[in-house]
């Protein structure tokens, strides 16, 4: 059995992504219920919002399950309030340093991962106290790290520099996926742009069907002079591509980008005008399952190709 499962309680090393716009009270749930963790993104949610969502997952499933926590968005402590009352098992803080809630947290009994895109990050955050990291290569959708440090070198490295267990995400959507990050010493993955068009994923339909149209390169981190993310080439995506080229001043592109964008894209829908924040391995997904059977193939898929390996490499 993974470390993981035994650190969080869990049957399958595999924890779904708190990802805004997506990852509500029923994909939680749905998850945890199946075996996995379970996340709620807080990043999309009021602290009222949130409040409701982790009472509605606590009602729905009696497994561990986590919280989201980007710490550079509104409402930080409001949500920590919120999370250390209703006593949240799990808490994944990413975006921000983790020095500041971190001893809080686990002083309440809280187990805490962050999420990091560099082994200088992993570092500081090992030093902060977390429990364990999530390294997340630049293939993965959403903000992301300005490094472009990819998966397959990412998790090797920070396996080898910190000592607490690592979690590998970034393009891992499928069981030979997840196999390759158990081979590089991860000991469980992070899985986000398959569940963000799960069933239980509360995005847009649109949005869903956009991501399963998408083919190899559709899309890209941009926007690295203010907040580095992964997004389809839609519309918006050009403009802010165009502007970018054209050398706009942070301020300027901040301003084009607007606000709400994200909301608009995957939350409502609208493939003109919103961020749709997707991974590199979106061209992979070819349809819309519960969350369950999206845990239970990639757990199958790994043992299957687990097995052939063993069997190849006699």
């Amino acid at each position: 059995m993974s470390c993981l499962n035994d650190f969080l309680g869990i049957k399958i090393p595999i924890i779904q992504a708190g990802m805004v716009w997506c990852s509500g009270w029923k994909l939680a749930s749905a998850v945890s219920e199946a075996g996995g963790l379970g996340v709620i993104g807080a990043g999309s949610m009021r602290p009222e919002v949130l409040a409701a969502h982790i009472a509605k997952c606590q009602v729905a499933t009696d497994k561990p399950f986590a919280v989201n926590l980007p710490l550079i968005y509104p409402h930080a402590e409001a949500h920590i309030a919120h999370i250390l009352a209703m006593r949240v098992p799990v808490v994944i803080t990413s975006a921000g340093s983790p020095s500041k809630y971190t001893a809080q947290l686990k002083g309440a009994g809280c187990k805490v991962l962050h999420v990091v895109a560099s082994s200088q990050f992993a570092l500081k955050a090992q030093a902060a106290g977390v429990d364990a990291v999530i390294g997340e290569g630049f293939e993965a959708g959403g903000h992301n790290g300005r490094e472009e440090t990819t998966t397959l070198c990412l998790i090797p490295e920070l396996v080898r520099q910190v000592r607490i267990p690592v979690v590998a995400a970034g393009g891992i959507a499928c069981g030979r996926s997840m196999l390759a990050a158990i081979g590089m010493g991860a000991c469980g993955v992070q899985v986000g742009s398959r569940f963000a068009v799960a069933e239980e994923s509360s995005a847009h339909n649109a949005f869903k069907q956009a991501v399963l149209n998408a083919k190899e390169g559709d899309t890209e981190l941009i926007m690295k002079l203010i907040t580095p993310t992964r997004m389809l080439k839609n519309p918006l995506y050009k403009r802010l591509k165009e502007a970018e080229m054209a050398g706009v001043a942070p301020d300027a592109l901040r301003e084009l980008l607007g606000r709400g964008r994200s909301r608009l894209g995957i939350f409502e829908g609208n493939w003109e005008e919103g961020e749709l924040e997707i991974g590199q391995v979106a061209a992979s997904i070819q349809r819309i399952e519960p969350a369950k059977d999206i845990l239970d193939s990639i757990w199958t898929e790994f043992h299957i190709y687990k097995k052939r390996l063993a069997e190849d490499w006699q």
